[in-house]
């Protein structure tokens, strides 16, 4: 019979054990400055004929998009339309369940009956894809005019062919010789997009067989007051074709798609929208020669930074350096025909998100960042920033009761030792498979981070009923090693050192809502850093957050300032009990606001078979192997109501709410974007229900007149994003920050620019301060 009870031991720590790796899941994307959509799912399209148009991705390599987010609508002059898109690569989503994705590539092909006057068709696109390393973007929108072939394909193009072949092999690409001219706007594609408030793409595809000419580029702003832009110089525009042009000479020509990113200087840091004026000319390659074409390309900016010269800004710089190619010089293109506009995307710029009911959104402004310390500073954030997560209100009652364990057990200087040692292998090893998970999900198409996991219903309902058990055995319901332990004295025994061990996971576990100071930093470099690098931030925090327990068991006089035992300490035993209740009923809590009071129901009716199987264990001491029935019965059945938790629905949004007396809105790209555009200083706050940090802040600075005062005094809006659930649109905006979890506190000033990043813990003089400044 004796062995009995650490069968059910083992049996009670197995749910502790799988809480534990499931609490491990914390991951953010390898890089958390994704690139703009547009580079990454480079879009365009072509009508091969009048009833059919080609809608290509061309997909960067790590980012993959979903077939059943992707849809394509036309224009009236364009009826009956059919998108026909490929079979995808199947995949298990996360968010979506059973998918199929795309990578490298996809071409859809849309079919209908177009008009008879019809000269060309707008297409509304949607689509949303995702990065391998960690985050998606949010759906997105493209509005592209596509010019429909007609029927006199002549018409615009100079009287007869042009001879002549090009240097190094090239002058037959693609025999267009044998075949029949492309109307201009087919032949030389050109689409115009922006990568954020400062930076326009211009992308030209000429088609198979097909050229243009790098120095008869030219470009100019319509409208747009208060921006300038210009092409940048020879050297900086993308590596031409040398070609031997019997009307021009040596000259450097485009035969394939390029890029060139255009820099906008400003005056104004206001969002703004304009025309740009592009001249290009191009020919068929051993064919006829087109005449001098202007394209407008509509384009919309968000706020941006105020630049002195655009012409050869940080921007174009971004683009490899070329040798300078033949030919440098740049004559200006005259208008001579006014040819149809070819696929432009108008109307969202890159990163544009899409609300539920399908309104764009403004593209997002460049978002200020942390700066990510190096190796040993962040080992040294680490270490302190795990010393003090001992203070913390999400662990400092599990160490308090181990604490009270040594000091019950008597034990001595050697005993003390290998009990310090245990737990610190418990916290190390959970802190080591802590990372090990981050940098194995960085490549699973996860982001998440610090304290994430605690959005996922189970791990909130298995915590809560690690932290019910070990309040019914301070209680005296039943006898456990994690803890105090049983009055047999297990902590001088080999299962004593054993329940250190998983003290120390417990306690990684109960670390992981709460964010320390120094935190913030160190972890920000190990879910960036290289991988070494990241597994000994880990371990450093670790190690802070052993370090009391160590000093303890090494140091004498440490050891010394432990209480002496008594009998008293049996009733602070029980008394301890009641904080342990309260951090299961605040996990119910965050449980009932992921999936409701069902939840939360579930939940009562596992905690009530628990707490009979642990009586029931505790009768069977006696030998009756009736109750040991009993109690096992219990425990298995345990698992009907958690799987039945499992598969609840989420509940219907609510508004998030403020403290009594402070008005707010509901975060979102949109309603950020619009408040600024309004000139108004916006304080945006990202929280959570189960952050412990979070609430903390609330109560003492958000809660309070002076927070309120702060926000009339410079007519601010607090802004409040709830990441209590996933939410892929904070998860993204958390990425771009750099910030590793929730609390994120930006403060937007007035008139455009840079948010500020505050500090996890905050003063009510910080946020006076951050407020003051922003409304300048």
């Amino acid at each position: 019979m004796t062995g009995l009870p650490l069968r059910l031991r083992r049996w009670l720590a197995a749910p502790a054990l799988i809480a534990s790796l499931l609490a491990a899941t914390p991951a953010i994307a390898a890089d958390f400055e994704l690139p703009p959509v547009d580079e990454v799912f480079v879009l365009s399209a072509q009508a091969t004929a009048r009833n059919r148009i080609e809608v290509r991705w061309k997909i960067a390599d790590g980012y993959y998009l979903y077939r059943h987010r992707t849809s394509v609508k036309a224009g009236a002059s364009f009826a009956e339309p059919r998108l026909a898109l490929p079979d995808g690569k199947k995949h298990r989503d996360e968010f979506f369940g059973d998918v199929e994705t795309y990578r490298t590539q996809l071409v859809g092909v849309v079919t209908g009956v177009p008009a008879a006057t019809a000269t060309g068709v707008a297409l509304t696109v949607k689509y949303q894809g995702c990065a391998d390393a960690g985050v998606c973007y949010p759906p997105q929108t493209r509005t592209l005019s596509v010019a429909l072939p007609q029927a006199d394909a002549g018409d615009g193009f100079l009287p007869g062919r042009k001879s002549g072949g090009g240097l190094f092999g090239l002058g037959n690409r693609g025999a267009a010789m044998d075949a029949a001219p492309l109307p201009a706007a087919q032949a030389f594609g050109s689409e115009l997009i922006a990568l954020d408030g400062n930076t326009l793409l211009l992308r030209l595809t000429p088609a198979r067989g097909y050229y243009l000419y790098r120095d008869k580029l030219s470009v100019q702003l319509e409208g747009g007051r208060g921006l300038s832009v210009k092409l940048p110089p020879p050297a900086k525009l993308p590596a031409a074709t040398p070609y031997r042009d019997e009307h021009f000479g040596d000259v450097a020509v485009y035969f394939d798609q390029v890029e060139i990113v255009l820099p906008v200087a400003r005056s104004t840091t206001r969002a703004a929208s304009g025309t740009l004026v592009l001249g290009l000319q191009g020919c068929q390659d051993n064919g006829i020669c087109y005449p001098p074409m202007t394209r407008r390309l509509a384009f919309s900016l968000p706020a941006g930074t105020l630049a002195a010269d655009g012409g050869d800004g940080a921007a174009a710089a971004a683009l490899p350096a070329q040798a300078p190619p033949p030919n440098d010089a740049t004559p200006p293109a005259t208008a001579t025909s006014d040819t149809a506009p070819a696929a432009v995307a108008v109307g969202e710029a890159s990163g544009a998100a899409v609300a539920a009911d399908g309104a764009p959104q403004p593209a997002r402004e460049t978002p200020p960042q942390r700066n990510t310390p190096g190796l040993l500073a962040a080992l040294l954030l680490a270490l302190g920033g795990g010393l003090i997560l001992n203070l913390m209100p999400c662990v400092l009652p599990v160490l308090s009761l181990k604490a009270l364990s040594l000091a019950q057990s008597g034990a001595g200087r050697g005993e003390a030792r290998r009990h310090a040692l245990a737990y610190t292998a418990g916290v190390l090893l959970s802190m080591l498979a802590l990372g090990a998970l981050v940098l194995a999900l960085r490549h699973a198409g996860l982001a998440l981070g610090w304290g994430f996991q605690l959005q996922q219903p189970l791990v909130l309902a298995g915590l809560a009923l690690v932290m019910f058990a070990l309040g019914l055995s301070l209680s005296g319901l039943w006898q456990a090693n994690v803890g105090l332990g049983a009055r047999t004295g297990a902590l001088l025994q080999g299962e004593g050192v054993r329940a250190d061990f998983f003290t120390g996971v417990l306690a990684v576990i109960l670390a992981t809502p709460c964010t320390a100071p120094f935190m913030g930093a160190a972890l920000a470099y190990a879910f960036t850093g290289p991988v070494a690098g990241a597994l000994l931030v880990f371990l450093m925090l670790g190690l802070g957050l052993a370090l009391p327990f160590l000093l303890i068991g090494f140091v004498p006089a440490f050891a010394r300032l432990l209480p002496k035992p008594g009998a008293w300490m049996e009733t602070l035993k029980q008394l301890l009990a009641f904080p342990l209740y309260a951090t299961a009923a605040w996990l119910v809590w965050v449980l009932a606001k992921l999936r409701g009071a069902d939840a939360a129901g579930l939940w009562l009716a596992a905690a009530i078979l628990l707490a009979l199987a642990a009586w029931a264990w505790t009768h069977a001491r006696s030998g009756a192997r009736g109750w040991q029935a009993l109690a096992l019965l219990a425990l298995f059945a345990v698992g009907w109501p958690l799987a039945r938790l499992h598969a609840l629905p989420r509940p219907q949004a609510n508004a998030v709410s403020a403290p009594a007396g402070i008005a707010s809105v509901a975060w979102s790209e949109q309603a950020l974007a619009d408040l600024r555009a309004q000139d108004r200083p916006v304080f945006v706050n990202m929280t959570a229900d189960w952050c412990v940090t979070c609430k903390a802040n609330e109560k003492t600075v958000f809660a309070r007149e002076r927070f309120r005062s702060a926000l009339d005094a410079a007519n601010a809006v607090y802004m409040i994003g709830d990441y209590t659930d996933v939410d892929p649109a904070i998860t993204a905006y958390l990425q771009r920050h750099r910030a590793v979890g929730v609390p994120l506190y930006v403060v937007y000033p007035r008139g455009g620019g840079e948010g500020r990043i505050l500090p996890t813990l905050l003063t009510a003089g910080m946020v006076e301060d951050a407020l003051r400044e922003a409304a300048r």
